[in-house]
Parts: C-alpha cells; structure tokens; sequence
C-alpha cells in the first residue's frame, strides 16, 4: 500500500513521532495504522513521542568553519531546561551536528534529520534516544550552512551558546588576517541585533510599514500633514542607521561606525574587506517560553 501525506501526518498527530519515523512505521507496516502505532511503540519512539508537546525553548547554538574560513554552518537545538543545555552530552550532540552540517549539502530540514550521524544512525534516530536517555524534550530547530566564492566567515558565540553569529567577509585576505575584524563585527550583531548588512538589503516591504509607523507617529505628535514629505526622509534615513549594520556605531568604538572601523583595518591589512553577509541565531527567539510555579512542580513531584 502506498503511503501518503496525509497518512504521516495522521500518524505523527496520533503519536508525536518524528515525520521520518512515521513515514518508515508505514512504509514497515504496509499502510496499517493500527501496527504502525505499534510499531513506534516497540522501537522507543513512543517515549520521546510522550515528551512531544512539552515546551523546548533553551539549548544551544553552536558554530562550525572549514580551516580555511570559506564554509561556515551554524545549527540550533533546543532543550527544556538550561541544566540540559549544559549536559556534556548534549553539548556534543549539538557539535557533531554543527560539524555534519558544514560538511553535508542538505536540502532542508527534513533532509538533514534523515542523515547519518557519526554511524549511529539517522539524526533523527540519536536524537529519539537522547530524549529517551535525558528525559526531555528536544528538537532540533534549524540549521543553516554558509559558502559563497571569494567570502571569508568568521564568528562569535555569546553567552556559552546562547547567541551565534557568523559575518561574511568579501575579500582576499586569510581567515587569519580577518579574524579580528570578523569577530567584532560578530560581536556588533550579537549585542546589536541589526536587520540588514546594508540599504540594498531592505526589505522594501518592511520599509513601506516603517514609513506608515512614522507618519502615524508624526500625524499623533500633531504634526501638519504638509509638513511631512520634508520630515519622512529624514526620519527614515535616522531608522535605516539603527537596523543597518554597516552604518551603526561601533560598540568599541562609539566615534565610528561599523563601515569605518571595517575600512580602516582593510587599510592596515593592505586587503579590501567588505561585509555581505551576516546571520544572527538566538536561542528560543520566537519560541514560548516555558512559565514554572516551583512551588507547583515541588507538589507535583511529591504526589501531592
């Protein structure tokens, strides 16, 4: 029987499995659902299953760069708990991940859970038994490699794997003549959070809402609507300076921005070194955090 979408959906709605671990219970089962089910059951999928729908908002981030400094990867998984987050273990896991993306080429998420790790099975499969070993739920979030030609990446972990940036450098010079100057820039992206590398990355959509947030602002203030098309460019221009990492102030250096600070160590390496790219991984960013009564969880723990 052949399988569908819509049974692996059916499937990992009734269970909690992972999509490649039910899309194989039916392929295994010849489309019953029944055995399928079972079938999760016996492999140990149905206690990591149990854990599910519990809130996975910590974890780490951890980077990964060729020696060369031409690839870059960066990955995120999540845990329960912080205390998970710095088990040894886990920290490994999340490394090795990093590490199998940098040197794979995958598609996309579904492809990436689906590789082989290290020969213990697929992602997907090691996780499942992390769980199943810890005790908590876990999810690997994302992952993303970088390699464009003639670009050197550096990067920067804040807060032991809370935040992880990567900046692309355009330029001629060694990963080791640019460290430095990538690792500040990083670091100007991890604390500054910026939008965009620079005006001609824009989202002309985000823009547009900007521009409507400002003149409504404006019209609030009681500014005369005749007064606005000389007022709107400036306001503009002042908002695109905040989200835009070239031209923010430098956090070393309050009396620069970033694009000067950049141009002037390219000067001092003999090298021309522009930024075209950046990515910016924080732990739990639009995730709901998981709210804990201790008193609560004590209670629960005693039976009580």
């Amino acid at each position: 029987m052949a399988v569908t979408a819509s049974m692996v959906k059916d499937l990992r709605e009734r269970t909690g499995a992972g999509m490649m671990d039910c899309k194989k219970a039916l392929t295994e089962t010849d489309g019953d659902m029944d055995k399928a089910i079972e079938y999760l059951r016996e492999k140990g999928l149905a206690k990591a299953a149990k854990k599910a729908g519990r809130i996975a908002s910590e974890g780490l981030v951890k980077l990964a760069f060729t020696a060369d400094g031409k690839s870059a990867a960066a990955v995120e998984v999540n845990s329960e708990t912080d205390f998970v987050a710095k088990n040894e273990e886990f920290v490994t896991f999340v490394e090795d991940l990093a590490q199998l993306s940098l040197d794979g080429d995958f598609a996309d998420l579904e492809a990436f859970m689906a590789a082989d790790l290290k020969g213990e099975g697929t992602v997907q499969d090691v996780l499942n038994a992390k769980i199943a070993k810890i005790g908590e739920n876990m999810n690997v979030r994302r992952f993303t490699k970088l390699s464009e030609p003639g670009v050197v990446y550096v990067g920067y972990v804040h807060g032991a794997g809370k935040i992880g940036v990567i900046v692309g450098l355009k330029t001629t010079a060694s990963a080791e003549e640019v460290n430095t100057v990538g690792r500040d820039v990083a670091m100007q992206v991890a604390s500054m959070s910026p939008k965009f590398v620079d005006e001609t990355g824009v989202d002309p959509a985000w823009l547009e809402e900007e521009k409507k947030i400002a003149t409504q602002q404006l019209l609030n203030e009681g500014k005369p609507e005749k007064m606005l098309e000389k007022i709107i460019p400036g306001k503009m221009k002042a908002i695109l300076k905040e989200v835009c990492l070239v031209d923010q102030k430098f956090v070393k250096n309050s009396d620069q921005t970033v694009a000067q600070y950049v141009a002037e160590t390219a000067k001092a390496i003999g090298k021309e070194v522009q930024i075209v790219s950046m990515l910016r991984y924080e732990v739990g960013e639009g995730l709901e955090k998981k709210e804990e009564n201790f008193a609560e969880e004590v209670a629960k723990q005693m039976g009580m």
